[in-house]
């Protein structure tokens, strides 16, 4: 068993914690706020939680669990208190813009991104085995330490995820296809009823709306500081995906504007049998 710091103690953060603490770890916490700290050791999350980054110096392992652009800033932090040998890793949605230079402040850093979550955010979210079955990615680089590699990946498969290997750059094209753009998609759902739809309608619509509405929306409300970040920081895998969307958006209105059914009816054919690909 290791010591393991957590820096950040929100809804990613305060999940790892509880599983890492439940296989035996012994869990340090770090939040910005005390009364975060506090709740944590409350609802045993964490063995000790502290606002001050200086207690995380006996961990083996450091999760950096922040705002994608507290990460690097975190780990500047982090260095003067640390032993060389201690791996740190992170658990940003993007990779490209965090490794190299996470990796040139610290060189036993290793690029990770658990991919679970909700629409509520904040350690009162945690939630115990959210991360079970789930997939998480690692990302090393070239210069990437390959024994702080292989640690995270037996730290990774002790929590029963799926776990993936894949480089910086491929892991931001593809979140930016799977995750980042049905965030922007979402959103543009639920912002087009609340700005096109008529008053009286707009009451009947949300009246009416269930199972359909309530998948397609969840994550377009969810965190908007979290959205900003996607968007942000993989900026432009999200702009490619978000154009090519908009090409293939503009196919299935020709396909209505011009009656043409079978076209329609093929392209709805193949994503019914193509979904449950993206969903084993």
């Amino acid at each position: 068993m290791a010591n393991i710091g957590i820096v950040g103690l929100g809804l990613i953060g305060a999940s790892l914690a509880g599983d890492l603490r439940q296989l035996g770890h012994q869990v340090y916490g770090v939040s910005r706020q005390q009364t975060t700290c506090d709740l944590a050791v409350e609802r045993n999350l964490v063995d000790r939680a502290s606002t001050d980054i200086s207690t995380l110096a006996p961990c083996q392992i450091i999760i950096i669990c922040t705002p994608i652009d507290k990460i690097v800033p975190t780990i500047a932090l982090l260095a003067p208190h640390l032993s060389p040998e201690t791996i740190v890793t992170d658990a940003g949605s993007v990779k490209e813009s965090i490794v190299a230079p996470a990796t040139k402040i610290w060189p036993n850093f290793v690029g990770g991104h658990p991919m679970a979550g909700k629409a509520e955010s904040g350690i009162v979210a945690a939630e115990l085995g959210m991360f079970r079955d789930k997939p998480y990615v690692v990302t090393p680089i070239a210069e990437t330490n390959p024994i702080a590699v292989d640690k995270i990946k037996s730290l990774v498969e002790s929590l029963d995820c799926r776990l993936f290997e894949a480089s910086p750059i491929d892991h931001d094209r593809a979140v930016a296809w799977i995750s980042h753009l049905p965030v922007m998609i979402s959103s543009s759902l639920i912002h087009g009823c609340l700005e096109n739809c008529p008053p009286d309608l707009l009451s009947l619509a949300k009246g009416l709306a269930s199972s359909g509405f309530k998948d397609t929306s969840r994550v377009g409300g969810g965190n908007p500081e979290l959205g900003i970040m996607m968007a942000e920081y993989n900026r432009t895998a999200l702009l490619d995906a978000l154009r090519a969307y908009q090409q293939d958006l503009a196919q299935t209105i020709e396909s209505i504007d011009t009656n043409h059914w079978p076209k329609l009816l093929a392209k709805l054919a193949r994503s019914q049998a193509a979904r449950p690909e993206f969903l084993e």
